[in-house]
């Protein structure tokens, strides 16, 4: 696959143009993860003792001495394992291959030369591609006696590392991996994009929106419930917006979880709503809404992201009827009253029905997050809605109303500076957010809003 932009239903999959790309691969457990942590510089990969851990293919980009390129992070692979996951784990190694410029074929210094070793590199002496030996898992001087025995691999003169300590030839396969890459003085700016969290119960079909929205296998899909289990980037562009759409694990209840990769896995599901600008909520049109959709929501709103509800499988409900939408709407509005302020896109990842209205949403929802609203402004409407409907009063006290200002965007968040803090009820609060909606819009994107009394020098 070539840099630059693919086709679909008039929107473009970027693939980081004008960066080189670095594919690393092995068998399970070599460390390729680790490896991955080490380049970038934090713990975005997933690392564990247990093999099949990464399983699909992930992006990052990488800084080296004024050098940047893109590494990808692969599955560890087993050449003719018949496991439905391995194999989509292997083509996902396969297309990160073709993809790169250059590969990374990384092998544990500790358990030696293995025969799946052997069958990796006969694969990468077909690629094509500049294949780099390197030996992991060399943590102490002791061990590096081991890197000869992997010239057996016929793959040039293997470089030994660790990748957990940093230590050893790391800086060596830096060198090596990045020789002809371009240096620059001055590091290339990254433009603001959107980023839309996708984000659900297991196989709500997260990961086959993700596909159809690339109109490629970016991520595997399978009915196995946690087949995805780290967050992965994709990068498009709709109509001259530039978006990065991430697929996240299903989020169970916390009972279900088992310790370990999978609560990994659903904590950075969570990381990833907090780290979003929107997310996309993707609800199971033939089993309605559960108590965990519910829990998702609450995370959603408590991290004050924007919010796009998508209905997917709509093309399994039967005997559709004009009002069918209607009555779904309603049924979302009384079992998740508090997401009304939230847009819902009825989809279907199988058919692509009404897939592209994702990236309008995402664009309007985010601009509504990042609305402001001027101070002047902002108290003509407050003053306005105060005349209209009061406050009542509590044992003879009234709340009174001094001066309002926005504080914060992401989510739009008010402060009302009034005489008593206590006096703010909460249904009173509603009703000052709802007209602010009216007025404002804030389509999409929850709204805080603060109560500071007025101090002591302002009330002399």
């Amino acid at each position: 696959m070539k840099n630059g932009y693919i086709k679909n239903f008039s929107c473009y999959t970027y693939f980081m143009e004008r960066k080189p790309i670095v594919a690393i691969v092995g068998r399970p457990n070599v460390g390729k993860s680790t490896l991955v942590n080490r380049l970038v510089g934090s713990r975005n990969s997933i690392v564990d003792d247990l093999p099949g851990v990464t399983r699909d293919r992930i992006y990052f980009d990488v800084e080296w001495q004024n050098k940047v390129f893109t590494v990808i992070d692969t599955g560890g692979i087993v050449p003719g394992d018949e496991d439905e996951i391995m194999v989509s784990i292997f083509d996902q190694a396969r297309i990160a291959c073709e993809e790169a410029d250059k590969i990374v074929f990384l092998v544990d210094g500790k358990d030696g030369v293995n025969p799946v070793d052997f069958d990796i590199a006969n694969i990468l002496r077909q690629s094509g591609k500049p294949v780099f030996l390197a030996v992991n898992k060399l943590d102490n001087p002791e061990s590096y006696m081991m890197v000869n025995d992997f010239y057996s691999l016929a793959l040039g003169e293997p470089v030994g590392i660790s990748a957990l300590h940093g230590s050893g030839g790391v800086g060596d396969l830096l060198e090596i991996i990045t020789e002809d890459f371009t240096a620059t003085d001055e590091l290339p700016q990254e433009e603001k994009k959107i980023k839309i969290a996708i984000v659900g119960r297991p196989n709500a079909g997260k990961s086959s929106i993700v596909n159809a929205l690339l109109n490629e296998d970016r991520v595997i899909v399978s009915d196995v419930s946690g087949t995805t289990r780290d967050s992965i980037d994709s990068y498009v562009t709709y109509k001259d917006k530039e978006f990065i759409i991430v697929d996240t694990a299903g989020i169970r209840k916390k009972s279900k979880v088992d310790y370990g990769v999978e609560k990994f896995a659903v904590d950075r599901a969570i990381r990833s709503i907090r780290d979003c600008d929107v997310a996309l909520l993707v609800l199971d049109a033939t089993e309605g809404i559960s108590d965990q959709d519910k829990k998702i929501s609450s995370i959603i709103t408590e991290a004050g992201k924007g919010l796009i509800i998508a209905i997917n499988k709509w093309d399994l409900i039967e005997d559709k009827k004009a009002n069918t939408i209607n009555q779904f709407d309603k049924k979302l509005s009384n079992d998740i009253p508090f997401l009304e302020f939230a847009p819902k896109i009825y989809i279907s990842a199988k058919t692509k029905q009404r897939l592209n209205q994702i990236f309008d949403k995402a664009a309007e929802v985010y601009e509504q997050s990042t609305k402001r609203v001027s101070t002047g402004l902002l108290n003509k409407v407050i003053k306005e809605l105060y005349a209209l409907n009061p406050p009542t009063s509590v044992k003879g006290k009234r709340l009174k109303i001094l001066y309002t200002t926005q504080s914060d965007v992401q989510p739009p968040t008010f402060v009302l500076f009034a005489n008593n803090a206590d006096l703010l009820k909460d249904h009173y609060k509603r009703y000052i957010e709802n007209k602010l909606r009216e007025a404002f819009g804030f389509f999409g994107t929850p709204i805080r809003i603060f109560v500071r009394e007025r101090s002591d020098k302002d009330k002399k």
